[in-house]
């Protein structure tokens, strides 16, 4: 029988469901496969009915199951598929060495997936060894090529200094949340950085714990803002439009999964350690 850890802050349907989550990402349960079933679960680890059924649950509605009437519950066929990323971020931090390297617009959609998981750690929920956030994000300081000016295609100053702000509002203050986590001793060693580079992003990417990586494109369309007191039409990057896709490194190093996982990390990194400096505000 599996083992539910009684000395850890998680309740035991997260143990359940962050053990056959492995499983699903490993590709121990292959995509199409069925799950065990309500009685297995609670038979292996020793849990109540409602225990089991919360674990999968938490599963279903992460998209990496599906329930088919009278059959069971099985894997998702596909996983690379669109997803939500708030839960993955949760998940993430169950690691004792946690990672999140984010490439975007302004960090808006991270700010909001980490802070629930920020507020367990500090109250004692949760407790990894070390915790490392990078950001990267475009360079206001230069013209833009996108977003743009609908009427002439030309870069907006004042559109480039909005951005300023919201990307300053987001990720600062992902870097103040981490940073306060290191100074109170709640995180052994807590860092929390961002730089950024001569480019406007088409598409934001998160790679968490190296093992996993959500990609989108930013749909380019026409908003309407009030700039420098004025109604400007601009092609905007459309952040909140973007669909998430998920790879996972798996067994196989040589899959398309995990190759995209390397590669984009290969990216990320090159950047980081390249073009990119240190944001100042």
């Amino acid at each position: 029988m599996d083992r539910i850890d009684p000395d850890d802050p998680r309740p035991p349907s997260q143990q359940i469901a962050n053990a056959l989550r492995a499983a699903i990402l490993t590709r121990k349960l292959s995509p199409g496969e069925r799950l065990p079933s309500g009685p297995q679960l609670r038979e292996r680890f020793g849990v109540a009915k409602a225990t089991a059924e919360q674990a999968v649950r938490i599963l279903r509605d992460e998209g990496l199951v599906v329930s088919r009437k009278g059959s069971g519950v099985y894997v998702r066929e596909r996983t690379e598929r669109p997803v939500g990323l708030r839960p993955h971020i949760e998940q993430s931090f169950g690691s004792s060495t946690v990672t999140i390297d984010f490439a975007g617009f302004s960090g808006e959609t991270l700010h909001g997936a980490i802070a629930e998981p920020i507020d367990r750690i500090r109250e004692g929920r949760l407790r990894p060894d070390s915790l490392t956030v990078r950001m990267l994000v475009p360079d206001t300081s230069s013209p833009w090529t996108l977003p743009a000016r609908v009427d002439d295609l030309t870069d907006s100053p004042a559109f480039r200094r909005r951005a300023t702000r919201i990307m300053e509002r987001h990720a600062l203050a992902v870097v103040d949340a981490v940073d306060e986590l290191g100074r109170l001793g709640l995180v052994a060693s807590a860092a929390a950085r961002v730089r950024s580079y001569p480019a406007t992003p088409l598409f934001k990417l998160y790679v968490l714990n190296r093992e996993r990586v959500f990609f989108g494109y930013y749909p380019v369309r026409e908003s309407k803002l009030e700039l420098d007191g004025e109604s400007t039409a601009i092609w905007d990057l459309m952040g909140k439009d973007a669909m998430l896709f998920q790879y996972s490194r798996d067994t196989d190093p040589d899959s398309s999964s995990s190759r995209f996982v390397d590669q984009s990390q290969v990216w990320f990194d090159s950047i980081w350690n390249s073009v990119a400096r240190d944001y100042r505000p």
